[in-house]
């Protein structure tokens, strides 16, 4: 609200209100994104890297197969309406590691650029890709553990 306030006097008016607010909180939260990427800790990359390298071993028989069956979501579409969807999916963020999370939220949610987060978070393609990947069957095992204890299976 203060940087609303502050940029008052350059709003034209060519939109609504409320979407050049929303305009600004978008902004605000990638400069934050941007500002914890450049404040990288690393005891807490090794501690992601151990994390993602788990999930994604976990996920694979030694057969190299899915070691679990794709679990039944019951109606997706009436979970999303009633809210449930967005409860699950914050929870399983919230437990995620934070930088998984905010590429995520950045590609999938915000719509950011893959060149864009690149840039911002001084990774190569490659690498945004798999821990895109990671990110992706992070959200599916927590999604199946929690979607089955809201007795959605």
């Amino acid at each position: 609200m203060l940087a609303a306030l502050q940029a008052r006097e350059g709003f034209s008016g060519g939109a609504s209100v409320r979407t050049w607010l929303i305009g600004i909180l978008k902004h605000k939260i990638l400069d934050q994104f941007r500002r914890e990427a450049r404040e990288l800790n690393l005891n807490d990359a090794q501690a992601q890297d151990a994390e993602d390298d788990y999930v994604v071993a976990s996920s694979f028989s030694s057969a190299g197969r899915w070691s679990a069956d794709i679990a039944d979501w019951g109606n997706p579409a009436a979970a999303l309406e009633q809210g449930q969807f967005w409860a699950i999916l914050q929870r399983c963020l919230d437990r995620m590691p934070r930088r998984l999370a905010r590429l995520f939220l950045m590609r999938e949610v915000m719509e950011q650029s893959s060149e864009d987060i690149c840039r911002d978070f001084a990774i190569t393609p490659a690498n945004l890709w798999t821990m895109l990947y990671r990110a992706r069957m992070g959200l599916r095992q927590c999604f199946e553990r929690h979607w089955e204890a809201s007795g959605r299976r």
